[in-house]
């Protein structure tokens, strides 16, 4: 799988990650699923994992499932909260899980950010920390992340993008370029709208055998994004997404191509 520099970060991570959003939200009797999510992931190349207390017991059933495998990984979750007290309890719950350390902890929908941000960088500047970023999904939240992503206090964001949401195109996009931040793209799949695709046969002249992996490489295909993170809980598919994340990406005709099987 290819690796990309985390924008102008020291960080290099695999271009396919994985999420949690509901997929590891499970009860103890079906955490064994996750560990196996994990392992096919991990065995496909996958590095980068992503997590929120958003997400219920997602959080801590990731670190379980990580195991040995946590060193090998790039955690990274959120603080979800507009209380600064509770968002630093979240942390702590998070230090528990991934070993004494979170590689990027970000403001879930920017909440509270300016206040979180304070405490977060000087939990960067003692080691428990990588780097600081900012999340939200929604195209009216866009000017608001800009301003963060403008104040010189985050390395990164995460933002939906795939063939129905491409509001980050206009402004948020070329922003993180020029300011060297880190690109985490979320709903690769728009949280299912884009499934199940077309059939196999339409996928023949954009070399891929799912349309899963379809999806990724036209995300992927930008540059100016460095991980995709969908969310899964079969073993098989991380294995498929996974595949995505190696070259040839698609050139223009074959984004377009993608973007026309999506639109029907």
């Amino acid at each position: 799988m290819e690796s990309r520099r985390f924008g102008t970060n020291d960080l290099e991570i695999p271009v396919v990650g994985l999420g949690t959003w509901q997929t590891f939200d499970v009860p103890d009797r079906r955490e064994g699923t996750a560990g196996r999510v994990i392992e096919a992931a991990f065995d496909a190349g996958t590095r980068f994992v992503d997590s929120s207390p958003m997400y219920g017991r997602a959080e801590a059933v990731l670190g379980r499932a990580l195991g040995r495998r946590r060193a090998e990984a790039v955690v990274a979750t959120k603080v979800w909260t507009s209380s600064v007290e509770e968002g630093r309890r979240q942390f702590e719950r998070q230090l528990s899980f991934y070993e004494g350390r979170v590689d990027v902890l970000q403001v879930h929908n920017l909440l509270a950010w300016k206040e979180h941000l304070e405490w977060m960088q000087r939990e960067r500047e003692a080691g428990r920390v990588g780097l600081l970023g900012a999340t939200h999904y929604a195209p009216s939240a866009f000017g608001e992340l800009v301003r963060v992503m403008r104040s010189g206090r985050v390395q990164c964001i995460q933002v939906p993008y795939n063939p129905l949401e491409r509001d980050v195109e206009h402004e948020v996009l070329p922003l993180a370029e020029e300011l060297g931040l880190g690109v985490i793209v979320m709903r690769p799949f728009a949280e299912g709208s884009l499934m199940p695709g077309p059939d196999r046969s339409e996928l023949e002249p954009l070399g891929v055998r799912t349309w899963g992996q379809a999806l990724l490489k036209w995300i992927l295909s930008d540059r100016r994004v460095h991980v995709a993170i969908p969310a899964t809980s079969s073993p098989q598919h991380a294995r498929d997404n996974a595949e995505a994340g190696q070259p040839p990406w698609f050139d223009e005709d074959q984004r377009q191509l993608v973007e026309k099987l999506a639109a029907r």
